[in-house]
């Protein structure tokens, strides 16, 4: 009869004869292909965004800061980059594939060398408008999505107030200070006054 050899990856070269071991031959045939069958690995993809907030004052340029990280060779200009805002208003999408979707919009769009991982996105001219929590958002090849933890993005009013650019708030609490303290000499000073017009009075007298 015929003599078969086997050799597969981790175990021994194995020597089988006659009929009596064409069924296990077979078997272990079987299972091995089914082992040696190739199934892709999922894909694996860190996006993180830095720094958690975001200050600036209206008028000025904002980068929102989205780095790409994956342990395989993959092709980061492949991906689909997505950014969408998040605010009291609800969701609204800034770019989708990579390009910004709002109509009439050449304020917000992404920067960066997507091949190195960069995919964060320039918002020129901030307005108020323009808070609220930023997300990046990548789509994997396999269809898989992944998302930043977000950026909160707070913008402050130019009020022009002495040459500076201050909020709402820092303004008030400048002005109560300044009157406190008034009010604190006038307090402390007032019997001090009291004495010194008392004593011109006596020495006038003499």
């Amino acid at each position: 009869s015929a003599v078969l050899f086997f050799l597969f990856p981790g175990t021994d070269v194995g020597v089988t004869g006659g009929n009596a071991n064409k069924k296990n031959a077979a078997a272990l045939t079987h299972g091995t292909a089914q082992h040696l069958l190739w199934t892709p690995e999922p894909w694996n993809l860190l996006v993180t965004q830095t720094p958690a907030k975001e200050k600036a004052k209206e008028g000025e340029t904002v980068v929102l800061n989205c780095h790409l990280n994956s342990p395989q060779c993959l092709s980061l200009t492949d991906l689909m980059v997505k950014w969408y805002k998040e605010d009291e208003k609800g969701q609204m999408d800034l770019l989708e594939k990579n390009v910004t979707v709002l109509p009439n919009n050449s304020r917000v769009f992404m920067s960066g060398d997507l091949s190195q991982g960069d995919a964060s996105l320039v918002i020129l001219n901030v307005t108020t408008n323009d808070h609220g929590i930023y997300f990046c958002e990548v789509t994997l090849p396999d269809g898989k999505v992944v998302t930043g933890d977000g950026t909160k993005l707070r913008i402050r009013r130019a009020l022009g107030l002495f040459g500076t650019e201050e909020s709402i708030g820092t303004i008030i609490g400048v002005v109560a200070a300044c009157i406190g303290g008034i009010v604190v000499l006038i307090i402390v000073l007032t019997p001090q006054l009291g004495k010194c017009i008392l004593c011109m009075r006596q020495e006038s007298c003499q």
